[in-house]
């Protein structure tokens, strides 16, 4: 048999040799390795912030050939570029010089932000269509940016959350005055936003609003009020490249090159002013066409009459037969001279419904009245309704001829009983009305009419469909043809809520954070994807600060002012939330000091000191039944702006508690820094802070955090830079990598440092606490992160998530990496 077997191997030339080579031939081992943010680290994992790119470059570096798959990965190169939108994973193959094949799998996770729940919250101020394309629908809102429609998840998305609309001067540029369609091109947006206190901005998106390119434009854009009323851009439907623009201060100005440059338009007038004004309100084509490149010669303009009176202008209502060359007035019905046009629109047989309004807004009271106009078919006048409760907001109409469809909008009439109107529906051109929204079935749990219904929108695709604002938010309804039509708020993933404070509480706790906000004050929140239960329910209020023992979470405080009586409030809850007391007194000051530069801080259960606006500061010992005033040094009020110390408890040691007063403005002295030792009755002045010559700046600019894993571990942001110190306050040491950008004037544009927050370490950091900061490092606006207690810093968000200016933060003490960041009027996000 062995012999037989010789013979084979002989017979096949098999030898030893073959065999020593395939024990050689084993597969290679790879060493992974991914570069993010310019830096190379030997690993297998890695997350990246939304937006972001990372590259993957697997070791050895020659020899072999490479092949990918997953993570968009593709082709034989060693080093591969990804950009992912969600998390994947990429594997790498390694073919070595023999053959042999080895793998290496690649995680990437994508960091994300997402909006805790509220549900509106600030005002939406108009609803823009695309007149063609279905279920293409825009909001633009007074501050916090704008927002379309995603038909396919329900839901609306943020389009100003990116480059154009970040920190510092750019974030005046959430305020968006007007939004315009391309009738031939629903892929091109036009935007125009501005604050009124420097030159506005044309905003131009080629792809529905996802990025930007920006043109200044020659005059101010941005007004207090009349805020819903225009559109005041409008594009010529037959040639969209010329396009209008109503301006509040400025008179008309007219583009012929799709926004690239402007020029006023002095056949109108050449009146210019610096002074509020609600100006030429809207322009309308006399055209129902798209398309076909030429321009539309016949064009109407609703001029307010406080611009009318300034310019020397005779009538509230002009008509250009020339493309808006130049204008000729036309005389509006006896009734309503001097009054507001908030809105008008076109029917397709070329009748015009006009709104005239005594008042311009936002909720604005009447009288109010509707006329039919037939403008170049008769130009007569013909009263369709009129109101004396309340006033007309918005307009928009379906259809044609004597089945014309008009939805009309009833402002400044607050609740929701019988007789009272809300909206009003005609199916024949007004002759007979019916209110199709008042003691209708409407959403369960909503906040209900807020009364400002200043915009409504019949979907220009379905008559049946209809929308309108109500101040905090939007209703529509999908059966207006109905008897009884039912009522949904359209506010999935529109956050508009304007925080002014927000603080979280130790690993463990009850709830997730508080957050203190304009107009719909304070709320204890438990569940990021649901709208908060848990508050004293203040109604129509400021909440302006809140804090909690830290040894007992369930003790919180918080303080606002309402706005109806314009006093001052504080509550306490001992259960987290669930209920709530009034505190029996006030302390001095709180009553009428109410600006949101407060603070209260809470050392245990029962004892908190409270620093109203412009006054000393008082501490309880009993739940607020008395106050004792501190020795601190009044706060008068600085160059216009109201100040407080910044309170903040030393966790560790809550007899420690720390006052640190930012000078007020940048007019007035350095910052000082004030230690308590007896748990905020007195306070002593730290020499250390009068040597750090901290920077003064208004309370809003700078901020205060404590390290609750050492005692005397402090963090301030004095609106320059940010500040160290570990002995509660003695010494501090001054971190250099943050500086304000100024240009030619004496404030900031950026400025350096204006928000910081402590929140749960890194596993295996160096330091106690992850730090992140708002501000500018190397000329760069972001939020900054650090886990070597300042040593490095690595950006924390990206282009893409600036949120029109981060001006709150809270760091979370379960979770490391998550932070809540209140943006530019973009309510609460947070990072995962």
């Amino acid at each position: 048999m062995r012999t037989l077997i010789h013979a084979l191997l002989l017979a096949f030339g098999t030898s030893a040799a073959p065999l020593a080579l395939a024990q050689t031939c084993a597969p290679t081992a790879i060493t992974p390795y991914i570069n993010v943010n310019g830096t190379w680290t030997q690993t297998a994992s890695a997350t990246i912030k939304t937006g972001a790119s990372a590259i993957l470059g697997p070791q050895p570096i020659s020899g072999g050939m490479w092949s990918w798959s997953g993570c968009g990965t593709a082709g034989a190169a060693r080093e591969q570029t990804i950009q992912p939108a969600a998390a994947c994973t990429a594997t790498a193959t390694y073919t070595n010089s023999c053959g042999a094949k080895s793998q290496q799998a690649f995680s990437i996770k994508v960091g994300t932000w997402n909006s805790v729940k509220w549900g509106g919250g600030g005002y939406v101020d108009g609803l823009i269509y695309h007149p063609t394309t279905p279920n293409l629908l825009y909001a633009r809102t007074d501050v916090g940016g704008a927002y379309r429609w995603n038909q396919a998840t329900s839901q609306w998305v943020p389009i100003t959350d990116g480059p154009g609309f970040g920190g510092g001067i750019e974030g005046a540029f959430h305020t968006v005055e007007s939004i315009a369609l391309d009738p031939t091109n629903d892929q091109r947006v036009y935007m125009v936003a501005g604050d009124s206190k420097k030159n506005a901005r044309l905003y131009i998106s080629s792809n529905r609003g996802d990025s930007w390119t920006w043109v200044t434009l020659p005059f101010l854009a941005g007004a207090d009020t009349g805020r819903a009323i225009g559109e005041r851009l409008r594009l010529d439907p037959t040639n969209p490249s010329t396009m209008f623009y109503g301006s509040t201060k400025a008179g008309l100005w007219k583009s012929t090159n799709s926004g690239q440059t402007w020029a006023q338009v002095t056949g109108l007038s050449s009146y210019t002013t610096t002074n509020a004004m609600v100006g030429v309100e809207q322009i309308i084509f006399d055209n129902g066409n798209v398309g076909g490149g030429q321009p539309t010669w016949n064009m109407w303009a609703a001029i307010a009459p406080d611009y009318a009176t300034a310019a020397g202008l005779t009538s509230t209502f002009y008509r250009s037969s020339n493309n808006g060359y130049s204008w000729t007035p036309v005389a509006v019905p006896a009734a309503v001279a001097g009054y507001y046009i908030p809105h008008f629109a076109r029917a397709a047989d070329g009748n015009y419904y006009v709104v005239f309004n005594k008042n311009a807004g936002p909720g604005g009271d009447g009288p109010g009245y509707l006329y039919k106009y037939t403008g170049i078919n008769g130009g007569a006048w013909t009263l369709l309704s009129s109101t004396t409760t309340g006033g007309y907001g918005g307009v928009s109409v379906y259809g044609s001829g004597p089945t014309t469809r008009i939805a009309l909008a009833v402002s400044a009439t607050w609740g929701d009983f019988t007789g009272q109107k809300i909206t009003q529906l005609s199916d024949n051109a007004g002759s007979t009305w019916r209110e199709i929204e008042s003691m209708m079935p409407h959403e369960q749990n909503s906040a209900g009419y807020w009364g400002w219904n200043d915009d409504i929108e019949i979907d220009p695709n379905n008559r049946d469909h209809i929308l309108h604002l109500d101040g905090p938010g939007i209703w529509e309804t999908m059966n207006a043809s109905s008897a009884t039509p039912s009522w949904t708020t359209k506010l999935n993933n529109l956050e508009e809520t304007a925080t002014l404070a927000l603080i979280t509480p130790p690993a463990g706790a009850t709830y997730k954070f508080i957050s203190s906000a304009g107009d719909i004050g304070p709320w204890v929140q438990t569940d990021l994807a649901t709208t908060p239960t848990k508050g004293p329910n203040t109604g129509w209020s400021n909440g302006n600060s809140a804090d909690m023992s830290w040894s007992d979470p369930q003790y919180i405080a918080l303080i606002g002012v309402t706005h109806g009586d314009h006093k001052g409030f504080g509550y306490w809850s001992g259960d987290g939330g669930t209920t709530w007391t009034r505190f029996a007194t006030l302390p001095p000051g709180a009553a009428t000091n109410t600006h949101e530069s407060s603070n209260i801080a809470v050392t245990s259960r029962n004892n908190a000191i409270w620093a109203p606006a412009d006054t000393v500061p008082s501490y309880t010992t009993n739940n607020g039944a008395s106050w004792t005033a501190t020795n601190l040094p009044a706060l008068p009020e600085t160059s216009g702006f109201p100040r407080s110390y910044r309170l903040a408890v030393d966790r560790r040691n809550p007899n420690k508690v720390y006052a640190y007063d930012s000078g007020g403005s940048v007019f007035a002295g350095p910052g000082k820094f004030y230690v308590s030792t007896d748990g905020g009755h007195n306070f002593t002045l730290s020499q250390g802070s009068v040597s750090a010559n901290m920077k003064g700046n208004p309370y809003f600019l700078t901020g205060m955090a404590v390290n609750p894993n050492v005692e005397g571990d402090i963090w301030v942001a004095d609106g320059n830079t940010v500040y160290h110190s570990v002995d509660s306050g003695a010494t501090w040491t001054k971190f250099n990598n943050f500086a304000s950008v100024f240009g030619s004037d004496f404030w900031p544009d950026v400025n350096g440092a204006s928000a910081l927050t402590l929140g749960k370490a890194a596993p295996g950091a160096t330091y106690s606490a992850a730090v992140y900061v708002v501000g500018v490092i190397n000329g760069q606006w972001g939020l900054w992160a650090s886990n070597n207690a300042g040593s490095t810093w690595t950006r924390f968000n990206d282009d893409a998530h600036q949120f029109g200016g981060i001006t709150r933060l809270a760091g979370d003490w379960n979770t490391y990496g998550r932070i809540y960041a209140a943006g530019g009027g973009r309510g609460v996000l947070y990072s995962n």
